[in-house]
């Protein structure tokens, strides 16, 4: 877990204080991220105020609960986004990806835990550095809006995914909806990725993990899909997009 420690958040071997080799001018999601409506000499004063965090598979970004004094651009891989119920059960409550900001919730506190499937980069920024940059420059604002809107979305889709959906409804909408998300950050291959786990995906939608494994036998046997490592790919996406409007 991510603790503060005044002049960084760290879990053993994961602050870099040097930076990458790369920089904002340079790095993989600057265009499909809020940053991209910044000119250079912004990005320049922005990357001045940025700390790149590595995370290794488990690691928590930050946790449920905890004070929440920063805001992190996902650079690379992705995160599990979580929360614990009063009950103790666990609630998938979506996955961060690459593009993705963490932490711009006006909570002093995290509602979640973010937890890394595999390696992922992230650039974090202090709160109170962050919102300076952004009151200064309203196309950086207007661009967090637009954000904004994209995750009161995908925050919608989930709602209607948990509806009065089939199990198998659910699991092809989730696999589009991973499609179109992987497009934005330029992967548009038919095989689409799957970091996350059966039991992610069953939290996530709502089912049990032995039923997310049927349904995904069952569309693989139907050849709408084939199962391969680490992910599936879409065989079939015209049937997918049939059970998904429904």
């Amino acid at each position: 877990m991510l603790v503060d420690t005044g002049s960084c958040e760290r879990s053993a071997h994961v602050c870099h204080h040097k930076r990458s080799e790369d920089g904002c001018a340079d790095c993989k999601v600057r265009l499909i991220s809020v940053c991209s409506v910044l000119a250079l000499p912004e990005l320049e004063e922005l990357e001045a105020l940025s700390q790149h965090l590595a995370l290794d598979k488990g690691q928590a970004l930050f946790a449920q609960g905890q004070a929440a004094t920063s805001v992190f651009n996902v650079i690379e891989g992705s995160l599990r986004l979580t929360r614990l119920l009063p009950d103790g059960r666990r609630q998938v409550m979506g996955f961060a990806l690459p593009g993705d900001f963490l932490g711009l919730a006006l909570q002093e506190r995290h509602s979640v835990s973010a937890e890394a499937l595999g390696p992922v980069k992230t650039c974090r920024f202090g709160r109170q550095d962050f919102a300076a940059v952004v009151a200064a420059k309203p196309h950086l604002l207007a661009s967090l809006h637009e954000r904004a809107g994209y995750e009161l979305t995908l925050a919608q889709d989930q709602m209607l995914l948990l509806g009065r959906r089939t199990a198998e409804e659910k699991v092809a909408t989730f696999l589009l909806s991973l499609r179109d998300r992987f497009a934005r950050t330029g992967h548009t291959s038919v095989t689409v990725e799957l970091p996350m786990g059966r039991q992610d995906m069953a939290d996530y939608l709502g089912l049990t993990m032995e039923t997310v494994s049927r349904m995904l036998t069952r569309l693989d046997r139907a050849h709408a899909i084939l199962l391969v490592p680490g992910g599936v790919r879409l065989l079939d996406p015209a049937r997918l997009e049939r059970l998904a409007s429904n």
